[in-house]
């Protein structure tokens, strides 16, 4: 044990930044993993860029992991990191500007060599020449200690210089107090089948967890205890996993078996990769050759009585929506989950953004109305897929899951659900003919509705006397008939969306955070902006201003609430990583001018952005109201 001192600190957030063969997404997500067995709440926010490897040591290559944890809840990944990591120059140059003053910086000084200055345009190097003298700088030659500690390893230098981001690790592990018995394991698990690369990333962890014991240039170490959490069993969880869980949960509690038609795409891949692994669970899964193929496999899956999951981001979204327009027109149940990137185009395809919501509203042709959800937060994304199946199930319709990139690869401890806790989603399919013909024999109409939900009934292919016509062309209402008649096609567009405008009679009300009762200003937010609106009215609220906080899970329809919400206050500030898409539904079927505050920087907002927005709406009603 060492000898050091160690301090108490409530929260603190660390950045690993590097090149992109760093290690510093593996580095970021083995800290996160040991500090969520601590108990510690946590945010993470992993950056990495879209190529597959951009020229070293350049500032398009470059890669970090942002983990924010404390001893109490934690609502974002940070606004500015306390520690920066940084392994080259250019890892410094593209991360200093968001490192405050008196924050703390651990150069790797080996890489701080001319050629690579040079590369990012220093002329000297920082760390010599007095423009890091604001800062706590801890330069550490990483790459050459790691290389003597593995000297008796018969490893090239090259292969030694991997290890560094393990002897990172070990270091901050000494630094904060965590424990690295679990990365070990990883480790063990990963390169078993080569016991020398093994044997050397062990070494360089526990090099680097002893250099912090022993060097005179870390005087102290850091503790931060657990946070309160209510009672269970908690695992830390990424969106995408989540939401992957949250679709075999739903499908399990629906009784039905799940297909996923999908084609790999920046940032929903990994519900991908995570659901094919879960086959014993009733989960089969196609990567098909494009995305088109993609959702008509997931639609034809819904036919035959299975539950169909597409995943895509909004490229794929593009391709699909004629089959969505499809699958609006069959009346059939459908998952079409997009992790929103940035757009247009391919975009920044590994950064997040909310500019698909007209896209999932509107994006086809015709009247094709469909239900529009988003979750809130990593862990969210699992209640958030439940409700998806819960409305395509219940409604016969195809859902919108609106996750972003934010969302999809951050991560935040979980609390493992009892599975006989989860809602029962059971579905009764048709079965016998409801309806007979003119000369009293049984048929089945295949758009006979439930009166209160208005879905027709579900009638797996083979079930004798239930076959019916399918296709893209209009039906007639009831019977199912192909239909050309003016008055039963708009009879038919305004059933689809009343069918969809029902949604809302079995959701809840917007709830509204408002403990005082008295405050002006609302802050409406939907989708991944939970956590930043929060953070910035708990900031607020801190220096005695009141402001009211909501959120929105469903986005279409809304809850039926929502109107009189908004006009309960005398400025609605929506906050998105878009242009202002939400705002212009609110103002469209509510006639309120809420404020719009947007950016779209491929970046989640800051809590200190958002609550300067926030106090200069509180001080303008005030000063508006002293005249």
């Amino acid at each position: 044990m060492s000898s050091k001192p160690v301090q108490r600190l409530e929260r603190v957030v660390i950045r690993f930044a590097g090149d992109s063969g760093d290690g510093m997404q593996l580095t970021g997500d083995r800290f996160t993993s040991e500090t969520a067995i601590l108990g510690n709440d946590l945010s993470t926010l992993p950056n990495f860029p879209a190529e597959i490897r951009a020229p070293q040591g350049t500032l398009p290559g470059v890669s970090s992991f942002q983990l924010h944890f404390a001893d109490h809840d934690v609502l974002t990944p940070g606004d500015a990191p306390d520690v920066l990591v940084a392994m080259n120059p250019a890892a410094l140059k593209a991360n200093l500007r968001d490192v405050p003053r008196g924050a703390t910086i651990i150069v790797n000084t080996d890489e701080f060599t001319k050629r690579n200055l040079a590369k990012v345009g220093y002329a000297e190097s920082p760390v010599e020449d007095g423009s890091l003298d604001s800062y706590h700088v801890h330069p550490v030659a990483l790459t050459s200690i790691t290389v003597e500690a593995l000297a008796g390893f018969d490893l090239s230098r090259k292969d030694k210089e991997r290890a560094k981001n393990m002897f990172a690790l070990g270091l901050l592990s000494w630094l904060y107090t965590r424990p690295t018995e679990g990365t070990e394991r990883f480790l063990k698990a990963k390169f078993g089948p080569k016991p020398e690369i093994l044997e050397a990333n062990l070494a360089a962890l526990r090099a680097g967890y002893h250099y912090g014991e022993t060097t005179e240039d870390f005087a102290v170490s850091y503790e931060i205890a657990p946070a309160t959490m209510p009672a269970g069993t908690y695992r830390n969880i990424t969106g995408n996993t989540a939401l992957a869980y949250g679709l075999v949960a739903a499908a399990h509690r629906a009784g039905l078996p799940m297909v996923l038609g999908a084609y790999p795409i920046t940032p929903a891949s990994d519900i991908l990769h995570t659901l094919s692994s879960l086959k014993r669970y009733g989960v089969t899964t196609m990567q098909a050759e494009d995305e088109i193929a993609g959702i008509g496999a997931a639609l034809g899956a819904s036919f035959a009585g299975s539950l169909g999951v597409t995943t895509t981001s909004g490229p794929g979204i593009a391709l699909k929506a004629e089959t969505i327009g499809l699958a609006v027109s069959l009346e059939l149940p459908l998952v079409i989950v997009d992790v929103q990137r940035g757009g247009p185009s391919t975009g920044l395809p590994t950064k997040t953004e909310q500019a698909d919501l007209l896209q999932a509203m509107f994006g086809r042709n015709g009247e094709a109305p469909v239900p529009v959800i988003a979750p809130q937060s990593p862990g969210d994304c699992f209640d958030a897929a439940m409700e998806a199946v819960r409305i395509a199930t219940t409604y016969r319709t195809p859902v919108f899951l609106l996750s972003d990139g934010y969302l999809a690869n951050g991560s935040e401890p979980w609390r493992i659900p009892e599975v006989g806790a989860l809602p029962d989603l059971t579905v009764e399919f048709a079965t016998e003919p409801n309806a007979v013909d003119a000369q009293g024999n049984p048929k089945f109409h295949p758009y006979q509705r439930d009166p209160e939900t208005l879905a027709r009934p579900w009638a797996v292919p083979g079930t004798a006397g239930l076959e019916h016509r399918i296709g893209g062309i209009e039906k007639k209402d009831v019977t199912g008939e192909i239909s050309y008649d003016p008055d039963n096609h708009d009879h038919m567009v305004r059933l689809r969306q009343a069918k969809v405008d029902g949604v809302a009679t079995s959701i809840p009300p917007l709830q509204v955070d408002d403990p005082t009762g008295d405050a002006d200003v609302l802050v409406l937010g939907w989708g991944s902006t939970y956590g930043p609106i929060a953070a910035a009215t708990r900031l607020v609220r801190n220096t005695g201003a009141t402001v009211a906080r909501a959120h929105l899970r469903h986005v279409n329809p809304f809850p039926s609430n929502t109107g009189e919400v908004l006009r309960s206050y005398k400025r609605v500030i929506v906050p998105e990583m878009n242009l202002g898409q939400l705002a212009l539904l609110l103002r469209a079927k509510y006639l309120v001018d809420v404020q719009s505050h947007t950016q779209v920087r491929g970046l989640p907002f800051t809590a200190t952005d958002l609550a300067d927005v926030l106090h200069k709406a509180v001080s303008e009603i005030e000063e508006g109201s002293d005249r």
